[in-house]
């Protein structure tokens, strides 16, 4: 379909800076779950429309009553680079001009539904204006992440100067195509010892893998193994949405892994790795041999060594279940929450409507301090205060104390006691990699798993991503960097995959994270570790800003709310391997986005 490939070309990049009041809400809503595009309700009950349901379709192609066709606009009517939404019977297109040709694709980004109009073209890829992922024009494939599905690429054709788009009335509704797969054809699946891909550890690094061997044809037997009781599942949706149900954070049904032979392996913990006899061993005693192994066992969290850490109702959230406990019992009652960092901060703006009352504690004197500069960290507190939040700051957490082995009381270093019914940790997290201290596979003296661009580690055979690892960092002089973001995690895990299959893949992908809290967004770009100056535009007391992390005379990495889509027009002038000088930032003129600039 549509077989117009263009040539990628010089970074050319229009920008409008929209300020999407209304899609805010419904950002929020997918992330909570409860809009999730994955879940289309029916009946009352979630129904996951997935590939394997159209495998059953009697032929692939769809017949002339499945499909509609119409002129959507007149040849003129679009300049090249740009984008329109389009009607088109049962639904909406994606329109793009680009090099003179056309292309219609689907209009919702797959992973939170955010609208690709107000997102970035450049280089023959549409970027969304959310969370960053980017997709192929003439294929509608996805190419940088988050999220796991590509667009549906719809048939184009040109009559009379006139436009027309013709689609599948099915394709239309979908909004998402999940990419043609192979299936498990090893005789092993399911009962033997050996496997030829074990994978550990079932997070966005450990999925991805798993889908990109099986869409790049490999139909030999995989494992996937998990320390969680679930099915992988939106990790990043805890502690932003508390009360989520496994199944609305499941990033793919049970079919799906029956399916394609994807075998998980759930409440499996690995104690030992021996690389030299391609052997694992779990704690129930099971051994598993394996032709080659990923390991990607992310993080866990830290806790707090202080005077009482043993009394009931404190938490580390790291499962639905935590997240789930956490709300019922702050309902009404206080909460404090330890760590103003994303996590500390995402469950303190969830509870406010829930608890009686909610104190953050943080040894810095500002939130995301590090991260995101006193300034900006400064006015996110007042949104926090706005809403109710208590601070107390440059102080830590000394002692919990208990009343019938439930916590009461927090008690600070300041002296200070704050009554708490539970309390969150948010502190940090260390690499999960203890289980490989005996193995021959190296780790850095934090406990990271260094890995070159390939994601090879020492180990021939032997592959390591997301939160545990450390990799050079292309667009910073590969300076060697842990960065634990479910972005991240996606792509090395595909480049961990392409590599098992020898295909030579390098990570390049331009670091982007998100947060929300109150109903409101806040992206991130770059890396931004070491910068020192922050340049704002736009009002921060209104929380309608941009602002640029510079090191030196380069801009490192961008934040802001709304502002869409500055952060993902930013990442993709990175991704296109310009540097962004602070001098373009300083002036307050945007044209060097369009192109126009230097």
């Amino acid at each position: 379909m549509g077989g117009c490939f263009s040539k990628p070309k010089p970074v050319e990049l229009k920008i409008e800076v929209v300020l999407p009041e209304k899609e805010r809400g419904k950002e929020e809503l997918s992330a909570s779950g409860k809009g999730s595009p994955r879940a289309y309700q029916g009946n009352g009950t979630a129904r996951h429309f997935h590939a394997e349901e159209r495998l059953t379709a009697p032929h692939p192609y769809p017949g002339p009553q499945d499909c509609v066709e119409a002129a959507v606009c007149h040849v003129k009517d679009l300049e090249n680079g740009q984008m329109r939404e389009v009607e088109l019977g049962w639904g909406k297109v994606l329109l793009v001009k680009d090099n003179g040709e056309f292309h219609a694709l689907g209009h919702k980004c797959p992973h939170y539904g955010a609208p690709l109009v107000k997102g970035v073209l450049s280089r023959g890829r549409v970027r969304c204006p959310w969370h960053g992922a980017c997709f192929n024009i003439s294929t509608g494939d996805l190419e940088d992440f988050p999220g796991l599905d590509s667009l549906h690429k719809f048939q184009v054709k040109i009559e009379k100067e006139k436009v027309y788009v013709r689609a599948s009335k099915q394709a239309l509704q979908l909004q998402r195509r999940t990419k043609v797969m192979a299936k498990c054809i090893s005789t092993s699946a399911g009962h033997s010892s050996s496997t030829n891909v074990l994978i550990v550890g079932a997070g966005a690094a450990g999925l991805v893998c798993a889908e990109t061997l099986r869409q790049e044809g490999f139909s030999d037997r995989i494992v996937l193994c998990t320390l969680d009781r679930h099915l992988p599942y939106d990790r990043p949706k805890l502690s932003k949405s508390l009360d989520a149900q496994p199944e609305q954070l499941a990033l793919r049904p049970k079919e799906f892994f029956r399916a394609y032979g994807i075998e998980v392996l759930t409440e499996a913990q690995v104690v030992t790795v021996d690389v030299r006899n391609k052997k694992v061993v779990f704690k129930d005693g099971f051994k598993l041999e394996y032709s080659k192994l990923l390991l990607a066992p992310g993080s866990s969290p830290k806790t707090l060594s202080c005077k009482g850490k043993e009394v009931e109702n404190v938490f580390t959230i790291r499962t639905p279940e935590d997240a789930n406990r956490v709300v019922r019992l702050a309902r009404g009652r206080n909460a404090v929450v330890v760590g103003a960092g994303f996590l500390g901060m995402e469950v303190a703006a969830y509870l406010t409507e829930k608890a009686h009352s909610v104190s953050v504690v943080e040894l810095e004197e500002t939130p995301f301090r590090r991260f995101l500069g006193e300034r900006v960290g400064r006015a996110l507190m007042k949104m926090f205060e706005n809403n109710r939040v208590k601070f107390y700051m440059q102080t830590e957490v000394s002692e919990l104390r208990a009343q019938e082995g439930k916590l009461k009381e927090v008690v600070l270093k300041s002296s200070k006691v704050v009554r708490a019914d539970v309390c969150v940790v948010g502190i940090g997290a260390v690499p999960a990699t203890g289980f490989l201290r005996q193995s021959s596979v190296n780790l850095d003296s934090r406990g990271f798993i260094p890995v070159n661009k390939m994601m090879q580690t020492n180990v021939p055979g032997v592959f390591a991503a997301g939160d545990a690892v450390t990799f050079p960092l292309a667009w910073r002089n590969n300076r060697k960097v842990n960065i634990p973001h479910w972005q991240m995690a996606h792509a090395q895990g595909r480049v961990a995959a392409q590599n098992m299959l020898a295909q030579e893949a390098e990570i390049s992908t331009v670091p982007y994270l998100w947060t929300a809290m109150f109903g409101k967004s806040l992206r991130y770009a770059g890396y931004g570790e070491g910068f020192d100056d922050v340049i704002i535009q736009g009002d921060l007391e209104e929380l309608k800003f941009v602002a640029f992390y510079t090191k030196g005379d380069e801009v490192i990495a961008v934040a802001s709310m709304n502002y869409d889509p500055i952060v993902s027009k930013v990442a993709e002038v990175l991704a296109s391997g310009r540097a962004i000088r602070k001098r373009e930032v300083e002036t307050g003129d945007m044209s060097w986005l369009t192109g126009k600039g230097s």
